[in-house]
């Protein structure tokens, strides 16, 4: 199995998904055990020589003025978890709530939490023996961090709260009991070391990321597949144009769709289009697709630079440094960086999602279609008694619509908190959850697109496309037979919809 070293430094993007879907095992390197044990011994140094440190002899955000004696300190980490466990909703999925435990412990192994080694090495545990904290997806506002989900994720450490184990929902107490692990009784500090920081957003954004970068090329594998089905023209394809406005995005697109029709006999050049059909190039759906998706592809770029940091980043409150003597109060848990880039990862995934819809539109309405019959209905089937794709439309146009509404940017709300203390807040959460919504709701207009664009493919003829999209064709043909008849779309979209989503359409293009 594959092995993820824990160091709070070199954590990919790729390592999250591996471990989220239960891949690989959690491993923690000895240099970090020697680091965590530091900076614990140096955090109780202070605390004998009678130093007032947030959170660890004080209460919390707007109770902080509140002194706490020696002898109720872990008391204090208990309650702070207690109280602070007050989500609402649906829970998490096993995939965010493990990559959420992930993301904690490796915040925990940079060495500047002040936490017992212990409790970094239980939460590993419960990682690698399944026990999944029950965490309510509602209840965070992006600062201090996630403190309501993570709360719930720590109570199973303690041995509360509810879990899932091999596959059961039970108590924390009886899931650790099970998996054979002692529950942690928190210690001074490691409370607030363990709820404070952006874990459960940063956890979603690595996640959605990921399965972003799949749906961008899987993107251009659709608008290169309708571009045949057209017979649109190439032309705005052509390195030369793109060259002359260099967005990294635009060319990666350009190159890819030229590569995928290459050899395709059902794409025409400008003039050939002239002669044809009186006019040298194509809607905008199909001619500006480069700079669509392109623009997209540089959003989702900015938004792996910003997670790829925060995964690896110190996000709780105090922070301990041992080697300056120093405990310092800031801001880290502030989600503000993932909350703007999930936003605007949001809105780039919405205009893919829009302009696949275009297409998919342009695909059924045989005054667009540049000759294919209306609703990409079979030839062989009758008219009006058949309706073919139309209401596949009706649902990439209802998904495109939700879309819209979920693209208002949570970033730019603010509701103060803790008697308004805590009185800027990012709602970074809120963020990285649409933007997951986001991408589920365009995986499948890119699915419906793909399985109209296979539809006309098939009127046109399958043995004219280019040398990537008949590949593509032949992948979604595997698990989608054509249209002959009406018949419920539903399960079509569906496999489609996994194969997008399990980027198993690309991994077909690599295939000889």
């Amino acid at each position: 199995m594959y092995t993820v070293q824990l160091d709070g430094e070199t954590l990919t993007i790729e390592d999250v998904v591996k471990v989220a879907h239960n891949e690989a095992k959690v491993v923690i390197p000895e240099k970090v055990k020697a680091r965590v044990k530091a900076c614990r011994e140096f955090l109780e140094k202070l605390l004998e020589e009678g130093k007032v440190i947030y959170g660890v002899n004080t209460g919390f955000g707007a109770l902080s003025d509140a002194k706490i004696p020696k002898h109720k300190l872990k008391q204090l980490q208990t309650n702070l978890i207690r109280s602070h466990a007050a989500g609402v909703g649906k829970p998490l999925s096993t995939e965010v709530v493990r990559a959420t435990m992930l993301l904690r412990a490796n915040t925990l192994a940079k060495g500047y939490s002040g936490i017992r080694l212990e409790t970094l090495e239980t939460l590993v545990e419960m990682l690698n023996k399944g026990v999944h904290p029950i965490i309510p997806a509602k209840g965070s506002v992006g600062a201090s961090g996630d403190l309501a989900p993570l709360s719930h994720m720590v109570l199973v450490l303690m041995g509360e709260g509810e879990a899932e184990y091999k596959g059961e929902i039970m108590s924390g107490k009886e899931a650790m009991e099970k998996a054979g692990i002692r529950p942690v009784q928190l210690d001074f500090k490691e409370g607030i070391a363990l709820n404070n920081g952006t874990q459960l957003m940063t956890a979603i954004a690595a996640l959605t990321i990921h399965r972003a970068e799949n749906l961008i090329e899987t993107a251009e594998v659709a608008a290169a597949l309708t571009m045949e089905a057209l017979m649109g023209v190439s032309d705005a394809l052509d390195e030369k144009i793109h060259k002359a406005r260099p967005h990294a995005g635009q060319a990666i697109t350009a190159k890819n769709m030229r590569e995928l029709i290459a050899g395709s006999k059902l794409v025409q050049t400008g003039e050939e289009a002239m002669a044809k059909i009186g006019r040298p190039h194509d809607a905008y759906s199909l001619r500006c697709t480069p700079q669509v998706l392109g623009a997209a592809r540089d959003a989702i770029t900015y938004a792996r630079k910003v997670v790829e940091v925060e995964i690896n980043s110190a996000t709780d409150n105090p922070l301990v440094f041992p080697e300056t003597g120093e405990c310092l109060s800031g801001g880290n848990f502030h989600g503000q960086p993932i909350a703007l880039a999930m936003d605007t990862l949001g809105v780039a995934l919405v205009i893919v999602g829009n302009i696949s819809e275009r297409r998919i539109f342009r695909l059924l309405d045989e005054k667009l279609n540049n000759g294919l019959p209306p609703f990409l209905i079979p030839p062989q089937a009758k008219r009006g008694l058949n309706s073919g794709l139309m209401t596949a439309q009706y649902t990439a146009a209802a998904l495109a619509s939700e879309n819209k509404v979920l693209a208002h940017p949570a970033c730019a709300d603010s509701i103060p908190t803790s008697a308004n203390f805590e009185d800027f807040v990012s709602m970074g959460t809120t963020s990285a959850q649409k933007a997951m919504q986001i991408l589920e709701n365009t995986e499948y207009i890119i699915a419906i697109e793909l399985l109209c664009a296979a539809q006309a493919i098939d009127i046109r003829g399958p043995e004219k496309l280019g040398r990537g999209t008949r590949k593509a064709y032949r992948k979604i043909r595997e698990v989608v037979p054509p249209l002959k008849e009406d018949r419920p779309l539903n399960p079509d979209i569906e496999k489609l919809k996994a194969l997008v989503e399990g980027g198993l359409i690309l991994k077909s293009l690599a295939e000889h």
